[in-house]
């Protein structure tokens, strides 16, 4: 069985000085938008970035709420190397994995994965690390890469035997159900083809589960 961590970790630091110009970070860098528009709607004063790579997400949210306390966490150490030359102080940046995150219970208000949860070998861990970190009544929001159906499928088929770190693409309905095991109010919507947009809220009682 393919270690899909040690693929992720090796991929990435592969691509991290290029990543914010090359064709391999351009689904991400797309979704920027997205998701900078949706937490535009949300108030948040810490946030927390799973996947955060080079920081360019960060770098954006700082610029547009200086406020906003910010961490990243990142599996890549050359992503963070770029991360923190962009960031300087602006921002922790941790680096680590998602299931297993390095923060206390219900510190943030909002945490962001963009174009990373696809990677994740066991997102129920992730998420119930997601609904320990943030605070009763935090949003998490997510925003991802995805294929129509049937092309859906056969990737799927294919993602095992590949190298990148790629485990499992979510289908709309598919991610809100998984997210609703974890959070309440779980909604998810296609952006576009390729792209998909979730969010879930941390229920008001300490340690609930929504759903």
């Amino acid at each position: 069985m393919r270690d899909h961590l040690y693929d992720s970790r090796e991929n990435f630091d592969r691509q991290a000085d290029r990543y914010d110009t090359a064709g391999c970070g351009a689904h991400a860098r797309k979704l920027y938008p997205l998701v900078l528009a949706q937490l535009a709607q949300i108030p948040h004063r810490r946030i927390l970035d799973l996947g955060c790579g080079t920081g360019e997400l960060l770098a954006s949210i700082r610029g547009r709420w200086p406020e906003t306390v910010c961490a990243g966490l990142d599996l890549s150490p050359r992503m963070l190397e770029v991360a923190r030359r962009k960031l300087g102080e602006g921002a922790e940046l941790v680096q680590g994995e998602a299931g297993s995150l390095p923060f206390r219970e219900e510190q943030f208000d909002v945490v962001l994965c963009t174009d990373s949860f696809h990677h994740y070998p066991d997102p129920g861990r992730v998420l119930e690390e997601v609904a320990r970190v943030l605070l009763p009544g935090g949003v998490f929001l997510l925003a991802d890469t995805t294929a129509p159906g049937p092309f859906r499928q056969a990737i799927d088929l294919l993602l095992p035997y590949g190298r990148d770190g790629d485990v499992h693409l979510y289908g709309t309905e598919e991610l809100r159900q998984l997210l609703s095991r974890y959070l309440q109010g779980a909604e998810c919507r296609r952006a576009d083809a390729t792209s998909l947009l979730a969010w879930g809220i941390k229920g008001r009682a300490s340690g609930a589960k929504g759903g």
